[in-house]
């Protein structure tokens, strides 16, 4: 029996010469750190030099000279703490005009964003520097491989495990993403100078690079950084394709093929797909309807068909095989004579003739899809594809007559990745999902009961009387709506979608919606009435009592302390009603569950959002270990991750393997949100490893993961520190008098909701109560006034809480969170995600914002509760990891962080001056466009420099 074969870290390195990198194998001197990074400060410099030039040609000496200035006070007051230097800097800051500042705070915005592709370039050097050297690193699949051979799993187990798995990120729109397509695609191509300038040799060459960088450089400073509108959900849609075109389309088909050399003799199944809220996630956002919903299929659909028109057309250039000297098979024979061409120059040539007689087919698929035509035709489009499977049959049968006539190197080189994105990608591109909150289904069953005269006050009714009606109607064959009734705009918009899905399903085939996610599941009649409303579209077929299926999945997403905590209680419920299991079993036996991280966050805490989690999660695995023994349903643990640390996020490699035992089972989806999109997949090697990653963290929970749970001990900890840390969070959020004032003024909530950066409101109601602002400029707000508070506040009261009064219960207690720390994943992460932040946090220049606060007694005192808890958690995770400095384990980051705060501080110093001056403005009735211009580039440079926690 065969052992998986680990992919190569070298094509030259033999498996023994693989050395691991490790934190304590890879300890550097100084002076070796220093000529690791000596590539990436290059980069930085030129990159900051061009731009000099840029500004200094642009804006003139005066303002060049103006702003390096800034930029050498600044260093000098963050790296050399020159605290003269800090006063001097505070107040030409303070005292530059609008448009001064305006001109300062892009040159330093765009900075990040240079340094940013320079971090990224450096990123991917490095990887390929250790890969040379035979080393293996954390995250990579070659490193997964070794650890799975160490552990006798076999090549057959990870195939079977991969034949079962489905992975899928989900790529969706949230008012964070403050990048603008056109900035985006400038910076793309800066990205691809600046990794050409490695194999670059002569003057030249390096001079020719350097001319194009800075006419990139100086589109940059030309293009408009902000929008002008509202980003519409078109928009969401176009920039959520680009990273299809610029990574996922190209980059997938590679993930796929390292698993094959690593796995040779095995098929891989196309388990890996991507997924996508944008277009159908309607849960406060009402811009998304039936129409946003087909311009998303129908753009995603174009997308695919394009790229496999190029590809194909491509191939026809490649494979001009004759059969005057190549044999083929009969099946590529027929595929070629059924081809229109009937051109005599190609007689001879059968792959061709096939491949224009697929584009023409290919052709015509475009036109019925999308209504949009093909760029070239060598003969007109004919007979569409009826679905994918046909295109991949012919596909397939080149393949094969390429495969048996010695001609695999050239089925390798683009026809084989060709197919492997035709079974990813299919016709659909990715699969979309519905979202909608639970309040809007039940209005919209209300009417529909009103109306048919079946229950005047559904709303009204005790949950086990919804349950009890909602399964009667589901037992109905007949629908609920009365011809020539006239309902309400939300009620024909609701149904619209279920009509619209049903339709869509047909034209782009099943695996183009196949979810149907209920935000604010509370109660199991949450669930029920989104399979009555899918009754009413033809989603649901036949009745739960006799044969019913069900076209999509109903996925509940718990995202409150309490819903967590209700989760597995509802569903098995759920599960126990008549009917449910045999329609779920008939229906494709899947479950998927979404845990909400950003809204549990702003409930408790997190810590307690995190452990509340991890409890539920547990709790799903024990109820649907049963349901699949039994009954065969598999549990898809959906995860709601934003890009933030408040919001679940940080590195996903550590993040999947600190799920409990038991949960991923090859499973999982989790959402890409915001801005952290464009830094994990707009370059497409960084995109590639990030891929990569997810599939080697899938595996590895998957396959080694321990199959016991934590010690009880552990549990017992994690509980108490969770009470005690949910009660200081909520003391200070929700019960400290007066602390809604101070967020909306201490921090820019107001001016984010005013920034044209997602077609999404920045509340689900027209109030400023915390409970109702969206979790995601909730969190945004936080990072961009450098507290980052929902990643940290309350662990430090909670671990001062814990360790207890005594010197021996002290001793003891923290022994066992150290404990704790080194041998149980999830903690450790967690303590590894809170470090982070609190190195990116940076409460002196916090505190330049509580100066926008009108009370300052109200300020003076909560930001003085803020400052003791930020210490508190600072003292407690070195206690508890042992590290007095902040990334300590982690010196690149560091490095990179300590580097940025000098570009950073200014940034946020004008932010909070020209905040000052735009509600003075306001307060006024007028406006200045200088001012509020600068003011919302400025958040975008905040954003930038901090990347994940923006």
């Amino acid at each position: 029996m065969p052992r998986a074969a680990r992919p190569a870290a070298s094509p030259v390195s033999p498996p023994a010469a693989r050395r691991r990198t490790s934190a304590a194998a890879a300890a550097l001197s100084s002076d070796d750190a220093a000529e690791k990074n000596r590539p990436l400060m290059e980069d930085i410099r030129l990159l900051g030099r061009i731009l000099g030039d840029v500004i200094r040609e642009q804006e003139g000496k005066e303002a060049f000279e103006l702003i390096e200035r800034i930029r050498k006070l600044s260093v000098a007051y963050r790296l050399k703490r020159d605290a003269d230097a800090g006063k001097t800097l505070s107040r030409l800051l303070k005292n530059l005009s609008s448009d001064q500042a305006v001109s300062v705070i892009r040159a330093f915005s765009y900075f990040s964003h240079l340094a940013n592709i320079a971090e990224d370039r450096h990123h991917v050097r490095r990887r390929e520097h250790h890969e040379r050297q035979g080393h293996l690193q954390e995250g990579s699949l070659a490193m997964t491989f070794e650890r799975l051979a160490e552990k006798d799993v076999r090549a057959e187990e990870i195939a079977k495990t991969l034949d079962h798995a489905y992975i899928s990120p989900v790529l969706t729109a949230h008012p964070t993403e403050v990048q603008r397509k056109s900035i985006l695609d400038a910076e793309r191509a800066i990205a691809e100078l600046i990794h050409l300038r490695d194999e670059l040799h002569t003057q030249r060459e390096l001079d020719d690079n350097q001319a194009m960088l800075r006419s990139r450089v100086t589109q940059l400073w030309q293009t408009r950084m902000l929008r002008y509108t509202k980003l519409t959900v078109a928009n969401e849609i176009e920039n959520a394709l680009s990273y299809y075109h610029a990574t996922f389309l190209r980059q997938i088909p590679r993930l796929y093929r390292e698993l094959e050399h690593a796995l040779p003799g095995f098929d891989i199944a196309p388990f890996f797909r991507m997924g996508n809220w944008i277009g159908g996630d309607r849960d406060g956002n009402p811009n998304v309807t039936a129409d946003t919903l087909t311009l998303a299929l129908s753009a995603q659909s174009e997308t695919a068909l394009r790229f496999y028109l190029t590809e194909v057309h491509e191939l026809g250039a490649e494979l001009s095989i004759s059969a005057m000297l190549v044999q083929i098979t009969p099946q590529m024979q027929a595929l070629a004579e059924r081809s229109p061409d009937t051109s005599d120059h190609r007689k001879d040539e059968p792959y061709r003739r096939a491949l224009i007689g697929m584009y023409s087919r290919l052709a015509a698929t475009l036109q019925e899809l999308t209504g949009t035509e093909a760029l070239r035709h060598a003969v007109a489009p004919s007979t569409p594809y009826a679905a994918v499977d046909e295109f991949l049959a012919d596909l397939r049968v080149i393949e094969s007559s390429l495969v048996s006539h010695h001609g695999t190197a050239l089925a390798n080189t683009r026809l084989r990745p060709l197919i492997r994105a035709v079974q990813v990608f299919g016709f659909h591109l990715a699969t979309v999902d519905l979202r909608q909150s639970s309040d809007k289904h039940e209005a919209v069953i209300a009417e529909l009961l009103a109306h048919a005269k079946v229950e005047p006050r559904y709303a009204e009714l005790t949950e086990d009387d919804k349950i009890a009606l909602l399964l009667r109607l589901l037992n109905d064959a007949r629908g609920l709506r009365v011809r020539g009734a006239t309902y309400s705009e939300l009620a024909e918009s609701e149904l619209a979608i279920f009509e619209t899905a049903a339709r869509m399903r047909r034209r782009f085939g099943p695996a183009s919606i196949k979810h149907y996610i209920i935000s604010h599941t509370e109660t199991v009649s949450d669930l029920l009435e989104v399979l009555l409303l899918q009754k009413e579209a033809g989603l649901v077929r036949g009745t739960l009592d006799d044969g019913a299926t069900a076209d999509l999945i109903v996925v509940p997403l718990f995202e409150t302390i309490g819903d967590l905590r209700n989760a597995a209680p509802i569903m098995r419920s759920f599960y126990a009603l008549p009917g449910v299991l045999d329609l779920v079993k008939r229906s494709g036996a899947e479950q998927d569950i979404m845990l909400g991280y950003s809204d549990s966050n702003k409930d408790g805490g997190f810590f307690t959002s995190n452990w509340e989690l991890y409890r539920a999660e547990i709790a799903l695995v024990e109820l649907f270990g049963g349901l699949r023994e039994a009954h065969g349903i598999t549990l898809r643990l959906f995860h709601g991750r934003g890009g933030t640390v408040g919001r679940g996020g940080g590195p996903s490699y550590q993040a999947v393997l600190a799920q409990p035992p038991g949960t991923v089972n090859g499973q999982i989806r989790l959402t890409e949100q915001g801005e952290v999109i464009a830094s994990k997949y707009a370059n497409p090697e960084i995109g590639l490893r990030n891929l990569e990653t997810l599939v080697a963290a899938t595996l590895e929970a998957t396959l080694l993961h321990p199959t016991k749970s934590a010690p009880k001990s552990f549990l017992d900890a994690a509980q108490e520190l969770s009470n005690a840390s949910m009660s200081a969070y909520r003391q200070l959020v929700y019960e400290t008098p007066g602390f809604t004032d101070y967020f909306f003024a201490a921090t820019p909530i107001r001016e984010i909701a005013e920034l044209n950066i997602g077609s999404r409101p920045a509340s689900r109601k027209a109030t400023r109560a915390i409970e109702d602002l969206r979790a995601i400029p909730w969190g945004f707000s936080w990072g961009q006034c450098r507290v980052a508070l929902p990643g940290w506040f309350g662990f430090g009261s909670a671990v001062e809480a814990y360790l207890g009064a005594t010197p021996r219960e002290r001793k003891e207690r923290l022994a066992l969170l150290q404990r704790m720390h080194k041998q149980w994943p999830f903690f450790r992460t967690l303590l590894s995600n809170m470090d982070m932040v609190l190195a990116k946090s940076d409460l002196a220049v916090a505190a330049r914002y509580v100066e926008l606060v009108e009370d300052k007694r109200l300020g003076k005192k909560i930001f003085a509760a803020i400052q003791t808890e930020w210490q508190r958690t600072h003292d407690a995770v070195s206690l508890i990891t042992g590290e007095k400095r902040r990334l300590a384990s982690n010196p690149a980051l560091a490095r990179s962080i300590e580097h940025r705060f000098p570009y950073l501080d200014p940034l946020n110093h004008l932010q909070v001056e020209l905040m000052r001056r735009y509600r003075q403005l306001k307060e006024g009735g007028q406006t200045n466009e200088r001012v509020q211009r600068g003011l919302h580039i400025s958040i975008n440079g905040v954003a930038a420099g901090l990347r994940n926690t923006g």
